[in-house]
């Protein structure tokens, strides 16, 4: 097996194949988020049906996460010199070399780009045809810096939460008021119903009374008929 550092073309390899991942920057950025819409992390044992398919994915990540891909190595076969294994990286990952260049009258060290991230990951072509995540790194020694675009989605999606809370706290009042309205109501409903008990006995009262009197009035009439 043959293993190779990324040289002149890999980086030719991986230009070329810019406009292909523009076509298919839809359904691999599907693939990169989960059902809630987080990012997926890659883990080991991840399993691709492609190179390019592994490779996508994790520029997915990376460009959400908040970081730029370097190609690392590459691992050829001595016999017909496919791919076996490919390991990608941080752009940061390694140090430059301590070139100077004249800045005045004094010679300063050119600012490196590198800082010696160790995050990145290794995809091994399997005997099933499967090329697998067999190595992951993920921490970063240095603060990732999120996209324009994804700045974009996460600033819309804190908007998306802001205004859930907002009418989550409005449906929130709405059940209180209508909570203090349905107390009301029973406690109208409640007086109501006692006015009408008493009005109800009052009227019996009444009609109890005028049937005594009608009673009194004819045993008082029938008295004074038998005494002619």
């Amino acid at each position: 097996m043959v293993e190779e550092t990324a040289g002149d073309s890999d980086k030719e390899d991986l230009n070329s194949r810019g406009s292909n991942e523009d076509d298919l920057a839809e359904s691999e950025e599907k693939a990169c988020l989960g059902e809630g819409g987080e990012v997926v992390e890659p883990h080991v044992g991840m399993e691709f049906d492609s190179e390019d398919d592994a490779r996508r994915f994790y520029n997915d990540y990376a460009r959400r996460v908040g970081f730029v891909v370097r190609v690392m190595q590459r691992r050829r076969s001595e016999i017909d010199g496919r791919t076996l294994a490919r390991r990608l990286g941080c752009n940061k990952q390694g140090f430059s070399p301590n070139t100077k260049g004249m800045v005045g009258p004094e010679k300063k060290p050119r600012p490196s780009a590198r800082e010696g991230c160790k995050a990145t990951i290794l995809f091994k072509l399997e005997k099933s045809g499967k090329w697998v995540v067999t190595r992951f790194a993920k921490e970063h020694n240095h603060v990732l810096v999120v996209t324009a675009q994804e700045y974009t989605n996460v600033s819309m999606q804190l908007d998306k939460d802001k205004r859930i809370q907002e009418l989550a706290r409005e449906l929130q009042r709405q059940e209180k008021l209508c909570a203090e309205y349905r107390e009301s109501l029973i406690s109208l409903l409640t007086t109501v119903e006692s006015q009408a008990d008493q009005m109800s006995s009052k009227i019996l009262a009444v009609v109890e009374s005028v049937k005594k009197a009608e009673a009194e009035a004819l045993s008082e009439a029938l008295t004074i008929g038998s005494d002619k």
